[in-house]
Protein backbone atom coordinates (compact mmCIF):
# COMPACT_ATOMS: atom_id res chain seq x y z
CA UNK A 1 0.00 0.00 0.00
CA UNK A 2 1.15 3.79 -0.94
CA UNK A 3 0.61 6.79 1.28
CA UNK A 4 0.51 10.25 -0.23
CA UNK A 5 1.46 12.44 2.71
CA UNK A 6 0.75 15.70 2.29
CA UNK A 7 1.77 19.34 4.37
CA UNK A 8 2.65 22.51 4.60
CA UNK A 9 -1.35 23.90 3.61
CA UNK A 10 -2.74 27.18 5.65
CA UNK A 11 -4.03 30.73 5.88
CA UNK A 12 -1.92 33.49 4.19
CA UNK A 13 -2.45 36.96 3.24
CA UNK A 14 -2.65 38.29 -0.89
CA UNK A 15 1.07 38.13 -1.80
CA UNK A 16 2.28 35.86 1.03
CA UNK A 17 4.37 32.56 0.28
CA UNK A 18 3.56 29.09 1.17
CA UNK A 19 5.50 25.64 0.75
CA UNK A 20 3.70 22.82 0.10
CA UNK A 21 5.37 18.86 0.33
CA UNK A 22 4.28 15.35 -0.64
CA UNK A 23 6.24 12.37 0.71
CA UNK A 24 5.02 8.82 -0.94
CA UNK A 25 6.29 6.23 0.87
CA UNK A 26 4.75 2.50 1.00
CA UNK A 27 5.31 -0.55 -1.68
CA UNK A 28 6.85 1.86 -4.48
CA UNK A 29 9.26 0.68 -6.93
CA UNK A 30 9.17 3.68 -8.95
CA UNK A 31 8.30 7.46 -9.22
CA UNK A 32 7.26 8.15 -13.09
CA UNK A 33 6.45 11.77 -12.12
CA UNK A 34 4.39 13.34 -9.61
CA UNK A 35 2.32 16.78 -9.10
CA UNK A 36 -0.10 19.16 -7.83
CA UNK A 37 -3.73 19.67 -8.73
CA UNK A 38 -5.98 21.92 -6.92
CA UNK A 39 -10.23 22.10 -6.54
CA UNK A 40 -11.71 25.42 -5.30
CA UNK A 41 -15.52 25.43 -4.35
CA UNK A 42 -17.75 24.49 -7.06
CA UNK A 43 -15.31 24.39 -9.56
CA UNK A 44 -13.54 20.98 -11.38
CA UNK A 45 -10.02 19.66 -10.23
CA UNK A 46 -7.50 21.28 -11.93
CA UNK A 47 -3.76 21.02 -12.75
CA UNK A 48 -1.24 23.41 -10.92
CA UNK A 49 2.10 21.52 -11.68
CA UNK A 50 3.90 18.49 -12.30
CA UNK A 51 7.30 16.74 -12.18
CA UNK A 52 8.86 13.85 -13.86
CA UNK A 53 11.64 11.69 -12.32
CA UNK A 54 13.88 13.23 -15.07
CA UNK A 55 13.09 16.77 -13.68
CA UNK A 56 10.40 18.13 -16.42
CA UNK A 57 8.28 20.28 -15.24
CA UNK A 58 4.65 21.76 -16.45
CA UNK A 59 2.70 24.28 -15.18
CA UNK A 60 -0.69 25.84 -15.46
CA UNK A 61 -0.55 29.22 -17.30
CA UNK A 62 -2.32 30.61 -14.11
CA UNK A 63 0.69 29.96 -11.79
CA UNK A 64 3.49 30.00 -14.21
CA UNK A 65 6.47 32.64 -12.69
CA UNK A 66 4.89 32.72 -9.08
CA UNK A 67 4.93 28.60 -8.89
CA UNK A 68 7.95 25.96 -8.95
CA UNK A 69 7.76 22.70 -8.43
CA UNK A 70 10.70 20.69 -7.43
CA UNK A 71 11.51 17.11 -6.23
CA UNK A 72 13.83 14.65 -4.01
CA UNK A 73 13.80 11.48 -5.92
CA UNK A 74 16.16 9.58 -3.28
CA UNK A 75 12.91 10.65 -0.32
CA UNK A 76 9.86 9.82 -3.49
CA UNK A 77 9.20 14.01 -1.82
CA UNK A 78 7.57 17.13 -4.39
CA UNK A 79 7.66 20.29 -3.27
CA UNK A 80 5.31 23.48 -4.81
CA UNK A 81 6.77 26.48 -3.48
CA UNK A 82 4.07 29.30 -4.13
CA UNK A 83 4.74 33.10 -3.94
CA UNK A 84 3.01 35.95 -4.89
CA UNK A 85 -0.41 34.16 -3.93
CA UNK A 86 -3.90 35.68 -4.96
CA UNK A 87 -6.97 35.12 -3.15
CA UNK A 88 -8.08 33.09 -6.82
CA UNK A 89 -5.31 30.56 -5.60
CA UNK A 90 -7.92 29.58 -2.85
CA UNK A 91 -8.38 25.93 -3.16
CA UNK A 92 -8.06 22.58 -1.69
CA UNK A 93 -4.22 21.47 -3.15
CA UNK A 94 -4.22 17.49 -3.91
CA UNK A 95 -0.90 15.52 -4.70
CA UNK A 96 -0.74 12.96 -7.39
CA UNK A 97 1.91 10.57 -8.10
CA UNK A 98 1.91 7.89 -11.10
CA UNK A 99 4.18 5.25 -10.37
CA UNK A 100 4.85 1.59 -10.79
CA UNK A 101 3.97 -0.36 -7.31
CA UNK A 102 6.62 -3.33 -6.04
CA UNK A 103 4.31 -5.36 -4.82
CA UNK A 104 2.76 -6.64 -6.94
CA UNK A 105 4.76 -4.93 -10.06
CA UNK A 106 2.55 -3.02 -11.98
CA UNK A 107 2.27 0.96 -12.99
CA UNK A 108 -0.28 3.19 -11.01
CA UNK A 109 -0.87 6.38 -12.62
CA UNK A 110 -3.38 8.49 -10.84
CA UNK A 111 -3.16 8.14 -7.35
CA UNK A 112 -3.79 10.72 -5.00
CA UNK A 113 -3.21 12.11 -1.72
CA UNK A 114 -5.85 13.75 0.54
CA UNK A 115 -6.10 17.14 -0.10
CA UNK A 116 -4.58 20.27 1.91
CA UNK A 117 -6.17 23.03 2.23
CA UNK A 118 -4.68 26.98 1.05
CA UNK A 119 -6.37 29.83 1.85
CA UNK A 120 -5.22 33.40 1.04
CA UNK A 121 -7.06 36.27 2.32
CA UNK A 122 -6.58 39.71 0.34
Amino acid sequence: QVQLLESGGGLVQAGGSLRLSCAASGSIYRINAMGWYRQAPGKQRELVATITSGGRTNYADSVKGRFTISSDNAKNTVYLEMNSLEPEDTAVYYCNADYYSSTPYRRVRDYWGQGTQVTVSS
